[in-house]
């Protein structure tokens, strides 16, 4: 019943886990990229990849791709694979409408024969609960005799250039003995890193699942650390760059967790726990001490202000960075936002926001802040060193400085320089 050779496969959703997977599925055998955003698709068919992640000439490469944001396109697809955004709403519940809305049109294009894979992130249990549900009643098929489902974690890391989709092993499940394989086979087709097939959906989601809570926790562990040593009056970094001299140190480092992975996954799994009984204490200790760093990061600033004899009413503050992490414009989930907002809270100071790789319409529709496109010599009270982009680490202490007024506070989340430069960092 399964046969690579004749494989047609259709995408649904082209952002930072899509896209990289289209293009290289896109080079060895038709394959059709959907997404809602009909501007994201005109993007594309000019060659221009907005999250940096594929370079145009990448796309080019990708010649047996097409691009459409109209669902009927896909009509032909033998093979559907999903990779839409799994978040979680203001009360940290998971918001599963996007995986909905994509299993509603997948599930009206499905002929006898098919096959849907999922890779977004999941609890155990969600693509049998949620999903499969949603694609019998839009076919009308009997799943595991008319169609088959898959799964396949994404591991997309955006913004490194290192570990890309097509050499990070890749997990692979299936409803079926034979579809695991199949989909183990085609997974194998691109991925030269290799694969690891399990032995059911229910294991790949949990895997993907606590590979970011494992993250999570351990960073966790060092921000209540960095709590304590800058109660104690001794250096964070010094402290780990000791530890980590012993060989089996785990180097985790403080610091602001956001994203689409690391800060939302925990919250997927919590929930699974929660509806069974479970009360998951360590998983949620975690996520509570990593939430509140950004309101740490600003009064440690505030404190700093106050012993330099700096007045907060009518003080600037800039805030170097607004992506979730360096060298990448995803603004998923970042966590320098509630630094933002703490400063907000205050009402008596001004605060301005710089990032030379976010998209500035995207900033202004995703928070309602707009970065400045070049902050002033000599303006500003205090400065944030948010995230650790390359054009920051490349201006240095002295340039940075010059941003702010004489006496002004330099505060270091990301050890980009040196602790003897700065007048804080976590």
């Amino acid at each position: 019943m399964f046969n690579i050779s004749t494989v047609s496969i259709g995408i649904v959703g082209l952002g930072y886990v899509g896209l990289p997977l289209a293009v290289e599925f896109g080079k060895i055998c038709p394959t059709f990229g959907l997404d809602i955003n009909e501007n994201r698709i005109r993007e594309l068919l000019s060659g221009v990849d907005r999250t940096l992640e594929i370079t145009s000439d990448e796309l080019d490469e990708a010649s047996m791709l097409h691009y459409t944001s109209c669902p009927d396109d896909l009509i032909h697809c033998n093979v559907y694979i999903v990779t839409v955004p799994t978040p979680v709403d203001d009360y940290k519940r998971p918001d599963f409408r996007p995986l909905i809305n994509a299993s509603t049109t997948v599930g009206r294009l499905l002929t006898v024969g098919d096959v849907v894979i999922y890779e977004s992130t999941v609890y155990p249990g969600a693509t049998e609960e949620i999903c499969i549900p949603i694609l019998m009643q839009q076919s009308k098929l009997r799943f595991n005799v008319d169609f088959f489902v898959g799964y396949s974690p994404e591991r997309i890391n955006p913004g490194d250039k290192e570990h890309r989709v097509t050499n990070i092993c890749k997990i692979t499940a299936g409803s079926t003995p034979e579809v695991a394989q199949y989909i183990d086979d085609l997974y194998r087709l691109i991925i030269i890193a290799g694969t690891h097939k399990t032995s059911s959906i229910r294991v790949a989601e949990a895997a993907k699942v606590i590979e970011n809570i494992q993250r999570d926790v351990n960073i966790a562990l060092i921000n209540e650390l960095a709590l304590l040593f800058s109660k104690i009056g001794i250096d964070t970094q010094e402290v780990l760059l000791a530890a980590s001299s012993k060989w089996n140190f785990l180097d985790f480092q403080p610091g602001l967790v956001g994203g689409h992975c690391i800060g939302v996954d925990p919250y997927y799994l919590t929930y699974k726990a929660q509806t069974i009984g479970y009360h998951p204490e360590m998983i949620l200790a975690g996520r509570r001490i990593n939430d509140g760093m950004g309101a740490y990061v600003a009064l440690r600033v505030v404190k700093l202000m106050a012993q330099k004899g700096i007045q907060l009413v009518n003080a600037k503050i800039l805030v170097m960075g607004l992506a979730f992490k360096e060298n990448c414009p995803d603004l998923r989930n970042t966590r320098i936002i509630e630094i933002i907002r703490e400063f907000h809270d205050y009402k008596v100071v001004k605060v301005d926001v710089y990032d030379p790789w976010v998209n500035c319409q995207e900033a202004i529709r995703e928070y309602g802040i707009e970065p400045v496109q070049e902050p002033k010599l000599g303006d500003y009270d205090a400065i944030i060193l948010a995230v650790a982009h390359r054009q920051f680490q490349e201006l240095g202490a002295s340039r940075i400085r010059q941003l702010g007024k004489r006496n002004a506070v330099l505060f270091d989340v990301k050890y980009i320089l040196p602790a003897s430069e700065v007048d804080g960092r976590l």
